[in-house]
């Protein structure tokens, strides 16, 4: 039996509670007819017009504060990317046909985003459940100790979603300084004679968190050498930034003078062991010789770096991986392995970010980025990096932080 096929603007429509579909500039895209009853506006009268056109601050002080409640909890979809739900809300209407006169009304609103295959916002869903009945009833006849209650739960809804705004601030506060620490650790992309390199961070998206991951490239003494690196640093905010700022400065200093990763990973093991909040942090190091075209390479417990070669092969670098840079009390020489390499290959390091997802197993996400490897191998590194970021991050943006280093070699 064919499946018959559903009418969902027409569902939309019939909706029995009042949805409104705003765009990112908050400007009414559609709304229903439960919204056009409720709000007792025509609709035409609210499509192309600013939400708060339509409904301007209450002259109350105190009701103009849930509507800047409103315009916050918006603003935050479209920040985050995720559903925020809002506290019981007095917004009081003002009435169409008597100006300057407002109506009560009592609102328990939900907005949701729709989310563009970019994972931007492509509109919000405005979505109000009207409650004003069910509070005047609440209120009335000789019901006091009701009353009393009704406006205890209505003051402490709202004291709490203020203290709710507070701590998002503070997060939000938090989140930024930790980006603007890392943006200023992390080095940039850059060119290395002929041989490009291109670099990415992607902090977790939706997230009040910054994590610690890091990437380095370094020059290297005698001949034509590199260090590339990547790590990543188990925490959260400014406390995770920092302790990531420290220990790629130790790697980028040991890589300058070890003669090869693995003892420049066996300085940082050393130097994580005094370092408040580098338990478990992982990191891989490689060592590229342009002269001799070898990559030497060693892991503590970090996802394997990948070798593209020119043909398409791809070869994930896995034969020196160690536990994390503080996992044994007593350090011991971390394993070392090399691999040639022809002109053309590309060396590609990664945080777990960017093949880890929820209840799948990790080969799955290696086998995706080998996949997309293969497939765009001729791309300079540059468009390679956004591509692979594109096909392998989640649509909505991954849970983790992300770092990226894609060198041609």
């Amino acid at each position: 039996m064919a499946q018959a096929s559903i009418d969902y603007e027409a569902v939309y429509r019939a909706l029995p509670g009042m949805v409104a579909l705003l765009t990112p500039d908050l400007v009414f895209a559609d709304v229903n007819e439960a919204y056009v009853r409720g709000t007792g506006r025509p609709r035409e009268s609210l499509l192309g017009r600013h939400v708060f056109d339509v409904f301007p601050e209450s002259v109350n002080v105190r009701e103009a504060k849930n509507s800047q409640h409103l315009r916050a909890s918006l603003l935050r979809v479209l920040a985050t990317g995720e559903r925020d739900a809002m506290a019981l809300q007095r917004y009081d209407v003002e009435s169409p046909e008597h100006s300057g006169h407002w109506q009560e009304h009592y609102w328990s609103p939900v907005n949701s985003p729709v989310l563009a295959p970019d994972g931007g916002v492509r509109l919000i869903v405005h979505r109000i459940e009207e409650v004003t009945e069910f509070v005047r009833a609440r209120g009335s006849g000789g019901d006091t100790a009701g009353r009393v209650l009704e406006a205890e739960l209505y003051t402490r809804a709202r004291e709490l979603q203020e203290l709710n705004n507070r701590l998002r601030e503070a997060h939000a506060r938090e989140r930024e300084v930790a980006l603007v620490l890392q943006k200023a650790m992390l080095p940039a992309s850059r060119q290395m004679g002929h041989h490009g390199a291109a670099v990415r961070y992607r902090p977790a998206v939706g997230s009040l968190n910054v994590c610690g991951d890091w990437y380095d490239l370094v020059d290297l003494v005698g001949g034509h050498r590199i260090g590339v690196s990547v790590g990543d640093v188990v925490g959260h905010g400014l406390e995770a930034a920092g302790v990531m700022g420290q220990l790629r400065s130790a790697l980028s200093a040991a890589s300058r003078v070890a003669d090869g990763p693995a003892k420049a990973l066996n300085v940082l093991g050393r130097y994580a062991h005094v370092v408040d909040g580098a338990e478990s942090a992982t990191a891989v190091a490689t060592f590229i010789d342009f002269d001799r075209l070898v990559v030497t390479y060693s892991s503590a417990g970090h996802p394997p770096p990948v070798l593209l070669h020119h043909d398409g092969r791809v070869e994930f670098l896995d034969r020196a991986t160690d536990p994390p840079l503080d996992a044994r009390p007593e350090p011991r020489p971390r394993p070392q392995a090399s691999i040639g390499f022809a002109p053309g290959a590309t060396l590609v390091l990664y945080t777990d970010g960017l093949i880890e997802r929820r209840h799948e197993d990790i080969d799955t996400g290696l086998r995706r980025l080998a996949d997309a490897l293969c497939r765009h191998r001729t791309l300079d590194p540059e468009p390679l990096a956004d591509t692979v970021l594109r096909e392998l991050l989640p649509p909505g943006g991954a849970t983790d932080d992300t770092a990226l280093v894609v060198v041609r070699l």
